[in-house]
């Protein structure tokens, strides 16, 4: 690992030096356009490339600009096989074989295989800045730098990414853009093992390690691992809301860019993240994580306390609250509490009287998305629960479960003023308006009020023979 990072750093150097001569050549054509008259003339361009119409004073420079274009690369070297377009530039190449550094800075004694990258290293020791924006006056020590900074203007993206046609300002965040689709983690964790896309981020992830909090809030003296962290800490002492970058489509704040280019997404419909066994894409990598445990099987949350396991964390959080009975979600209207978050919206809408849920088929409606797949087997005509003991089927798994206890005998419902055992809880219900005196079934034709239904509907066929006397008795009389 150690040997690539070497190998890697001559590599980046080259290409600076690279750059730092085409600069030092500008410079110096500039230089001769400003000295004379009689240099300006004679370098003033007589041989025009046909592709991008850039114009050269010699027909040899042309032919060695045309090589952008066709991407001939004539000069190659013999040690490593890099090519390139010019003789020039295999020659300052060949000094990274040759570990030679002929130009030297006196101030801080680093040295260069080129003498216009020791020039252009030299500002930096000077603070000279040449390089001058004309549209905000920013000036900067390179060239390439305020070509970068132009496209802040221009609204230049030249670099596109050939997967989801996503551009950038820059080449270094196409590249770490395009890990994304690729996979591909460079950068890796040295003690734990764990890879990252950028640096930026391994960097941030070794502070872990080192439980190094490099960012202190100066007021209260309390440290963070990040400067994004410490910035929206801040916030909390100056009174200013710590909400910076905002959707101009639904208003929704959110403290650090990234998390609004995610957030945007879910306007603009883009799923960059697909999965390669069934084809299905989203919009976060997060969530293309976890739907791959659909074709894994993978469930890696698992009960302490049953052994049950869950492909996700937050199921394993409901699930455990079974074991401890802890109810966080409760209802204002009626103080009724739920283990789960979404149980309780589900149970707004009987106060609310909404039926979100609709069947497509007969246009019937729902409060819960469950209640609408039941009722979708009516259309179907599908029965998924069946007694392996008689054959018989149900829409239902809670009707099966009531059925199986005729086969096993099983009462769990349970008196607890007479210890009498039901099958039902419903019948538990009734049985207790015995001990109660509770009588919940009334007779909507004369006040009479009964302990069970059955003697409700018995009682009701009173009211229909007294109806059947009473017009007997009324035609004999006519």
């Amino acid at each position: 690992m150690s040997f690539f990072t070497v190998d890697l750093m001559p590599l980046k150097e080259e290409s600076q030096e690279l750059n730092d001569v085409k600069e030092e050549k500008y410079l110096d054509e500039k230089h001769y356009d400003f000295m004379t008259e009689e240099k300006s003339f004679r370098t003033r361009s007589n041989f025009t490339c046909q592709q991008c119409g850039k114009s050269f004073a010699g027909k040899a420079n042309l032919e060695v600009h045309m090589r952008i274009h066709t991407g001939e690369k004539p000069f190659t070297c013999q040690q490593c096989g890099k090519r390139f377009t010019e003789k020039g530039n295999l020659k300052i190449h060949m000094r990274i074989h040759t570990g030679e550094s002929s130009f030297a800075c006196q101030q801080c004694g680093k040295s260069f295989n080129q003498k216009g990258t020791l020039k252009s290293h030299m500002r930096i020791h000077t603070g000279e800045n040449p390089f001058a924006c004309q549209q905000c006056g920013k000036s900067f020590n390179q060239k390439g730098i305020l070509k970068s900074h132009m496209r802040i203007h221009t609204g230049e993206r030249p670099y596109a990414c050939p997967q989801c046609a996503k551009s950038f300002k820059h080449k270094a965040t196409l590249i770490a853009h395009m890990r994304i689709h690729t996979g591909d983690k460079p950068f890796v964790c040295g003690q734990c093992g764990k890879s990252f896309r950028c640096k930026v981020n391994l960097d941030c992830h070794m502070r872990v390690h080192l439980k190094k909090n490099s960012f202190i809030c100066h007021q209260c003296g309390m440290s963070f691992p990040d400067s994004n962290n410490l910035k929206n800490h801040v916030m909390t002492h100056t009174g200013e809301k710590p909400f910076i970058f905002t959707c101009c489509q639904c208003g929704k704040n959110f403290t650090c860019k990234q998390n609004l280019e995610v957030h945007m997404r879910v306007h603009t419909g883009e799923k960059p993240f697909s999965c390669q066994q069934c084809g299905k894409s989203f919009n976060q990598k997060q969530i293309l994580k976890v739907h791959m445990r659909v074709h894994t099987g993978e469930k890696p949350y698992t009960c302490k306390l049953c052994g049950q396991s869950f492909k996700l964390k937050g199921n394993l959080n409901a699930h455990v609250r079974i074991h401890t009975g802890e109810k966080p979600y409760t209802c204002k209207l009626c103080g009724k509490s739920f283990s789960r978050k979404e149980s309780l919206k589900t149970h707004l809408n009987i106060h609310t009287g909404e039926k979100p849920c609709i069947c497509g088929q007969c246009g019937k409606r729902f409060t819960c998305k469950e209640t609408l797949n039941h009722h979708m087997r009516i259309h179907s005509k599908e029965d998924c629960f069946i007694c392996h003991q008689c054959g018989k089927s149900f829409l239902h798994k809670r009707s099966l479960n009531t059925h199986i206890r005729l086969h096993t005998g099983e009462k769990p419902f349970i008196c607890p003023q007479c210890g009498k055992s039901f099958s039902q809880k419903g019948n538990l219900q009734t049985h207790i308006s015995i001990h109660t005196g509770e009588k919940p079934f009334k007779c909507l034709q004369c006040d009479n009020s009964f302990t069970y239904n059955r003697d409700l509907k018995h009682h009701l066929q009173t009211h229909s023979v007294k109806k059947f006397d009473s017009s007997s008795s009324s035609v004999q009389f006519k």
